[in-house]
Protein backbone atom coordinates (compact mmCIF):
# COMPACT_ATOMS: atom_id res chain seq x y z
CA UNK A 1 0.00 0.00 0.00
CA UNK A 2 1.20 3.23 -0.65
CA UNK A 3 0.23 5.82 2.19
CA UNK A 4 -1.06 9.64 0.75
CA UNK A 5 -1.01 11.86 3.73
CA UNK A 6 -3.15 15.05 2.37
CA UNK A 7 -5.33 17.67 4.27
CA UNK A 8 -8.33 15.35 4.22
CA UNK A 9 -10.99 15.69 6.33
CA UNK A 10 -14.07 14.57 7.24
CA UNK A 11 -16.73 17.17 6.31
CA UNK A 12 -20.17 15.59 7.46
CA UNK A 13 -21.53 12.41 9.24
CA UNK A 14 -24.86 11.44 7.75
CA UNK A 15 -27.33 9.66 8.83
CA UNK A 16 -31.25 8.51 8.21
CA UNK A 17 -34.15 6.21 9.27
CA UNK A 18 -34.25 5.43 5.85
CA UNK A 19 -34.55 7.43 1.95
CA UNK A 20 -32.63 10.53 1.53
CA UNK A 21 -32.25 13.33 2.54
CA UNK A 22 -29.64 11.95 5.02
CA UNK A 23 -29.13 14.49 8.38
CA UNK A 24 -26.00 15.38 9.87
CA UNK A 25 -24.64 14.45 13.10
CA UNK A 26 -21.66 15.05 14.74
CA UNK A 27 -20.30 11.97 15.58
CA UNK A 28 -21.28 8.09 15.25
CA UNK A 29 -20.23 4.58 15.79
CA UNK A 30 -19.36 2.81 12.67
CA UNK A 31 -19.63 -0.72 13.20
CA UNK A 32 -18.99 -4.03 10.65
CA UNK A 33 -22.58 -3.03 9.51
CA UNK A 34 -22.32 0.27 9.23
CA UNK A 35 -23.53 3.63 10.43
CA UNK A 36 -25.06 3.21 14.08
CA UNK A 37 -28.77 4.82 13.49
CA UNK A 38 -28.51 4.88 10.00
CA UNK A 39 -31.44 2.83 7.54
CA UNK A 40 -29.19 1.63 5.02
CA UNK A 41 -29.18 -1.41 6.91
CA UNK A 42 -32.22 -2.91 5.81
CA UNK A 43 -32.67 -6.33 3.16
CA UNK A 44 -32.31 -4.35 0.49
CA UNK A 45 -29.56 -2.49 0.43
CA UNK A 46 -27.21 -3.85 3.10
CA UNK A 47 -24.41 -5.84 1.99
CA UNK A 48 -21.18 -5.83 4.57
CA UNK A 49 -19.43 -4.84 1.00
CA UNK A 50 -21.72 -1.72 1.27
CA UNK A 51 -21.60 -0.52 4.74
CA UNK A 52 -20.24 2.69 4.25
CA UNK A 53 -21.15 5.33 1.46
CA UNK A 54 -18.87 7.96 0.82
CA UNK A 55 -19.02 11.38 -1.13
CA UNK A 56 -16.52 14.16 -2.07
CA UNK A 57 -17.84 17.94 -1.00
CA UNK A 58 -16.03 19.31 -3.90
CA UNK A 59 -17.95 17.02 -6.20
CA UNK A 60 -21.47 18.04 -4.53
CA UNK A 61 -20.59 21.62 -4.58
CA UNK A 62 -19.88 20.90 -8.47
CA UNK A 63 -23.17 19.65 -8.99
CA UNK A 64 -24.66 22.91 -7.23
CA UNK A 65 -22.27 24.84 -9.84
CA UNK A 66 -24.40 22.63 -12.63
CA UNK A 67 -27.80 24.00 -11.04
CA UNK A 68 -28.32 20.82 -8.35
CA UNK A 69 -28.46 22.37 -4.79
CA UNK A 70 -27.01 19.69 -3.24
CA UNK A 71 -25.86 19.76 0.50
CA UNK A 72 -24.06 16.87 2.72
CA UNK A 73 -26.53 13.59 3.07
CA UNK A 74 -28.78 14.54 0.03
CA UNK A 75 -27.79 11.81 -2.24
CA UNK A 76 -27.38 9.39 0.35
CA UNK A 77 -24.11 9.52 1.21
CA UNK A 78 -22.82 8.49 4.80
CA UNK A 79 -19.91 10.47 5.00
CA UNK A 80 -18.62 13.58 2.67
CA UNK A 81 -15.01 13.92 2.54
CA UNK A 82 -12.66 17.06 1.31
CA UNK A 83 -9.10 16.78 -0.32
CA UNK A 84 -10.04 12.55 -1.10
CA UNK A 85 -11.00 12.57 -5.27
CA UNK A 86 -13.19 9.24 -3.74
CA UNK A 87 -15.03 9.13 -7.29
CA UNK A 88 -11.27 8.01 -8.06
CA UNK A 89 -10.01 5.98 -5.49
CA UNK A 90 -9.38 1.81 -6.62
CA UNK A 91 -11.01 -0.24 -5.23
CA UNK A 92 -9.16 -1.99 -2.29
CA UNK A 93 -8.21 1.63 -1.67
CA UNK A 94 -8.00 1.84 2.38
CA UNK A 95 -9.38 5.37 4.48
CA UNK A 96 -8.14 5.43 8.10
CA UNK A 97 -9.60 8.32 10.42
CA UNK A 98 -8.54 10.09 13.03
CA UNK A 99 -9.82 7.70 15.75
CA UNK A 100 -8.94 4.41 13.75
CA UNK A 101 -11.89 3.72 12.04
CA UNK A 102 -10.79 2.19 8.63
CA UNK A 103 -12.74 1.21 5.64
CA UNK A 104 -11.58 -0.40 2.41
CA UNK A 105 -13.66 0.73 -0.70
CA UNK A 106 -14.98 -1.82 -2.46
CA UNK A 107 -17.23 -0.64 -5.77
CA UNK A 108 -18.36 2.63 -7.19
CA UNK A 109 -21.86 3.48 -6.03
CA UNK A 110 -24.53 3.94 -9.12
CA UNK A 111 -27.01 6.43 -9.00
CA UNK A 112 -30.22 5.45 -7.51
CA UNK A 113 -34.38 6.18 -8.38
CA UNK A 114 -34.73 8.09 -5.22
CA UNK A 115 -32.40 10.87 -6.44
CA UNK A 116 -35.58 11.45 -8.70
CA UNK A 117 -36.79 13.15 -6.21
CA UNK A 118 -34.30 16.01 -5.78
CA UNK A 119 -34.26 16.75 -9.97
CA UNK A 120 -35.85 14.07 -12.58
CA UNK A 121 -32.31 15.17 -14.47
CA UNK A 122 -29.69 14.28 -11.20
CA UNK A 123 -29.37 10.36 -11.88
CA UNK A 124 -27.84 11.16 -15.72
CA UNK A 125 -25.76 14.38 -14.21
CA UNK A 126 -24.27 12.15 -11.37
CA UNK A 127 -23.55 8.93 -12.94
CA UNK A 128 -19.86 8.19 -12.68
CA UNK A 129 -19.58 10.67 -9.79
CA UNK A 130 -21.94 9.73 -7.02
CA UNK A 131 -19.31 8.49 -4.69
CA UNK A 132 -18.03 5.08 -3.58
CA UNK A 133 -19.20 2.28 -0.90
CA UNK A 134 -16.51 0.74 1.30
CA UNK A 135 -16.54 -2.14 4.08
CA UNK A 136 -15.59 -1.57 7.72
CA UNK A 137 -12.03 -2.98 7.87
CA UNK A 138 -11.99 -1.65 11.94
CA UNK A 139 -15.31 -0.54 13.32
CA UNK A 140 -14.87 2.45 16.39
CA UNK A 141 -16.12 6.24 16.63
CA UNK A 142 -15.56 8.83 13.81
CA UNK A 143 -16.10 12.42 14.52
CA UNK A 144 -17.03 15.39 11.92
CA UNK A 145 -13.57 16.93 10.89
CA UNK A 146 -11.63 13.91 11.73
CA UNK A 147 -8.43 13.78 9.31
CA UNK A 148 -7.94 10.70 6.76
CA UNK A 149 -5.29 9.28 5.56
CA UNK A 150 -5.63 7.33 2.56
CA UNK A 151 -4.03 3.98 1.40
CA UNK A 152 -3.66 2.77 -2.39
CA UNK A 153 -3.10 -0.50 -2.94
CA UNK A 154 0.14 -1.10 -4.89
CA UNK A 155 -0.93 -3.28 -8.46
CA UNK A 156 0.68 -4.54 -11.70
CA UNK A 157 -2.45 -1.81 -12.95
CA UNK A 158 -1.36 0.62 -10.97
CA UNK A 159 2.67 0.50 -11.41
CA UNK A 160 1.45 -0.19 -15.41
CA UNK A 161 -0.25 3.50 -15.57
CA UNK A 162 2.89 5.80 -13.98
CA UNK A 163 5.26 4.33 -16.71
Amino acid sequence: MIRINTAARVTSINISGGGIPKRPVPAVLIREGGLEGDGHNHAKHYRPAQAVSLQDIEMLEELTREGFPLTAGMTGENIDLNNVNVNRLPIGARLIFEGGVEIEITRKRPPCYVLDAIDPRLKKAILGRCGVYAKVIRPGALENGAGVTVEIPVSHECLAEKV
